[in-house]
């Protein structure tokens, strides 16, 4: 699948387009890009358009990470393919900027998954959270370099794999190495505003709140409470996987995107 390049401004990022059908967008989270949702793309192409970009900062895209401009970069996007609305998939970090797309431009979301979000009732920089504090990666980023800082983020728990696939080893390694680094080398990223109890409450459109059985008992506990909190949301667990549950089991994985994707695409219509 080739990649190709849309501007938003003056920031050109890379994506991939396949399949036909309806339209889901995927959205990943801090130091990872595009390729993560590989087994998902192969696996949703033959009855789904899926959408999928390196966040402003990320894998082979331009810019800084700035978590304020990922719903205008998701409709630029949307825009440039004269797609007027589409299923959102956000995992981790990507999640947050998901939501916010969902509360800012409803219109233009059918449906939405939230995979391994953090707690996105707080405002925070990256995923900043009870289990991920950015300011020691920046300190051992200024210390001892991005090969220092990849090596300890390559061991947190939010990046361990339960499976032992090599596979899915080695794409994780290769996110990881075209990660630049421009949010812990330069200026900290503006913080991504919170979302108060109300906004979710009004949140209408059908929701699945996805997530690996191993992940960080933090990330349980922030998927739990969004899915209590939000309307019409269904809550999925993923066996045998971590924080990075479509790499981890992605069988299982796509059996429950797939599943309800395309019963929100089957209402919409």
């Amino acid at each position: 699948m080739p990649d190709r390049q849309f501007r938003t401004g003056e920031i050109a990022l890379r994506y991939r387009d396949q399949g036909e059908g309806p339209a889901v967008v995927f959205l990943h989270g801090w130091t990872l890009d595009l390729e993560l949702w590989d087994p998902q793309a192969a696996a949703l192409g033959d009855s789904m358009r899926v959408l999928r970009f390196d966040r402003r900062g990320f894998g082979l895209s331009g810019g800084t990470p700035d978590a304020r401009a990922d719903v205008g970069d998701l409709v630029a996007l949307l825009d440039h393919l004269q797609v007027g609305r589409a299923a959102v998939v956000g995992m981790s970090q990507g999640a947050r900027a998901a939501l916010a797309a969902a509360l800012s431009v409803p219109h233009r979301v059918t449906a939405l998954v939230l995979d391994g979000p953090p707690d996105c009732q707080r405002a925070g920089d990256a995923e900043a959270d009870a289990d991920l504090s950015m300011e020691p990666f920046r300190e051992l980023v200024r210390a001892e370099g991005m090969d220092a800082f990849r090596r300890a983020w390559r061991a947190h728990p939010l990046m361990r794999l339960c499976t032992g696939d090599p596979a899915a080893q080695a794409a994780l390694d290769r996110m990881l190495a075209r990660y630049p680094g421009r949010d812990l080398t330069g200026p900290a990223p503006a913080a991504a505003a919170g979302v108060d109890a109300a906004s979710l409450a009004r949140l209408t459109m059908p929701v699945l709140v996805v997530g690996g059985q191993q992940d960080t008992p933090a990330r349980i506990r922030a998927a739990d409470a969004l899915a209590r909190a939000l309307p019409s949301a269904e809550r999925c667990r993923i066996a045998g996987a971590g924080h990075l549950a479509n790499l981890d089991n992605p069988a299982v994985y796509n059996d429950n995107l797939r599943a309800f994707l395309l019963r929100q695409s089957r209402v919409a219509a």
